[in-house]
């Protein structure tokens, strides 16, 4: 018996094939081999084609199909992550009108700042829990005034991940989930916004019918099976957004506990279990993939879990540069973690910032850039700039977890792949002494989260438990109580290298 599991990004589409069993991948495949193309036909703009996506699915599902040589018939449920924030528009016959907007396109800020400023921080942050932002709302309402005749035919509005669902079962849906990131949801009325979706003219039957996010949310139809030679009437069980799937993947589903990446940008995702949001909109919050769910067989009540992400831009980016201008010439990134290890905690007073990759949300959307603090001629080597830089991006990490601390999250266990900037031990032990959490390092990815997911969702696991039963845990960092003081000194002499750059 197996879990099929997609992740849907803008680099590439994956398929893994999981034994629901023993939680094992048997097979994975990728598509395209080289980076996707990604259309910027302005400065900001970015965008994608829908059908590429597609296209990309039913490569990796054929490799995965023949690598693996499972019966169509043994997959029993197919689960879906996706890159979030993006904007699929779709007519009648449910076909694109328009190449996909997808996260990284920038053009729909205005149109977010506008309706804050018009309609009011409170109204925005109380119902929204956010600012409506960059997200899939604003996009649309530039859709809207730019593009009239493509706004006119639009039959249904849809996430990347609802749109190969689409694709799937030929049936358009969504979740509150993926509502909540599009900035659509009223967390304060427990339905769609309508307020925002008046205030931008758009009509609400745009939006597609609800699904829960796990429970059966359509079936493989004849066309989609006959094209990827998958079982008609497969089900489709689970979908998330990449952020809260990758919490997902690594078993975060209560409060205290969090997800973290660190790759080219860093994300931390932490589960709040009240309706919460930061007055300045530092962070951004969405309904996690368990908001909803009933307390127990005992209680209609419902849970309230919210996934509350922290962004940091300037993540392994500032590493890659570190390598490149600072490190001796050709060495790899395990030498080069060797080399910032000769260096103490603190780096002998170095601190670096590491904004230099735009404007940070967690800094109200300022632009400090990156800059090096302290620097003493005589002393500073380039082990202490290498271990610094390291540091500089754990620091930002931890600033903008105060905020989410401030929000009432109490973040004691971090979960993270063991992949990019976590390779490096320096890394995460900084994380581990300066926080105080414990890091778990997993052997997990998103296409193979969302294969567990799609076994919650199709009642194969009874819970989120027994889905994550055999997630193994490769390493588990403890903070160090020796080294406490070290960290919190560095840290703090970090925060007023960032206050001076703030004034």
């Amino acid at each position: 018996m197996y879990l099929l599991g997609y992740d849907i990004g803008s680099s590439s589409v994956k398929a893994s094939l999981v034994d629901a069993q023993s939680g094992q991948c048997v097979a994975s495949a990728f598509y395209p081999k080289s980076e996707a193309p990604i259309k910027a036909v302005r400065p900001g703009w970015a965008e994608q084609a829908p059908d590429a996506w597609w296209s990309y699915l039913k490569d990796a599902t054929a490799d995965i199909m023949v690598a693996s040589g499972a019966d169509k018939a043994d997959i029993k449920a197919i689960g879906i992550s996706y890159q979030m924030h993006g904007l699929v528009c779709v007519d009648k016959q449910l076909k694109p009108l328009r190449d996909a907007i997808i996260w990284c396109d920038s053009r729909a800020v205005p149109y977010g700042q506008k309706a804050f400023q018009e309609l009011g921080s409170e109204k925005c942050l109380s119902h929204l829990l956010n600012s409506p932002g960059n997200f899939t709302a604003s996009k649309l309402a530039w859709v809207r005034e730019n593009e009239p005749d493509t706004f006119n035919n639009i039959y249904k509005v849809m996430l990347p991940g609802d749109y190969i669902a689409c694709r799937l079962s030929g049936t358009p849906a969504t979740t509150v989930s993926g509502l909540s990131e599009g900035m659509m949801w009223d967390f304060k009325e427990d339905k769609p916004a309508q307020f925002l979706l008046d205030y931008y003219g758009i009509p609400a039957d745009m939006l597609a019918d609800r699904v829960p996010t796990f429970g059966l949310q359509g079936e493989v139809s004849a066309a989609a099976a006959a094209e990827l030679g998958l079982a008609e009437g497969t089900p489709i069980t689970y979908r998330a957004g990449d952020q809260p799937n990758n919490a997902l993947s690594l078993n975060v589903f209560e409060p205290g506990e969090a997800a973290t990446t660190a790759g080219t940008s860093g994300v931390v995702y932490g589960v709040l279990g009240k309706v919460g949001y930061d007055p300045q909109s530092r962070v951004n919050t969405f309904a996690h993939v368990n908001h909803g769910v009933e307390c127990s067989a005992y209680s209609r009540e419902k849970q309230v879990r919210l996934g509350v992400l922290l962004c940091i831009n300037g993540t392994g980016i500032l590493n890659s540069w570190a390598r490149r201008n600072v490190a001796p010439t050709g060495i790899g990134y395990a030498e080069m973690n060797d080399l910032a290890a000769q260096a103490p905690i603190g780096s002998a007073g170095l601190s670096i910032l590491p904004f230099g990759n735009g404007a940070e949300r967690v800094l109200c959307d300022k632009e400090v850039g990156a800059s090096i603090h302290g620097i003493n001629f005589n002393t500073h080597t380039q082990a202490h700039l290498l271990r610094a830089a390291q540091e500089g991006i754990v620091f930002s990490f931890a600033y903008g977890m105060e905020v989410m601390q401030q929000m009432g999250m109490n973040l004691k266990t971090i979960r993270a792949g063991k992949a990019n900037m976590f390779l490096s031990p320096i890394f995460r032990d900084t994380l581990a002494g300066v926080t105080g959490a414990t890091i778990e390092l997993c052997d997990t990815d998103g296409s193979v989260g969302a294969a567990r997911g799609a076994g919650m969702g199709a009642g194969i696991y009874a819970d989120h438990n027994e889905a994550f039963s055999t997630l193994k845990k490769l390493q588990v960092i403890e903070p160090v109580a020796a080294n406490e003081a070290a960290y919190r000194e560095a840290y703090e002499r970090w925060q007023n290298a960032l206050g001076k750059e703030k004034l």
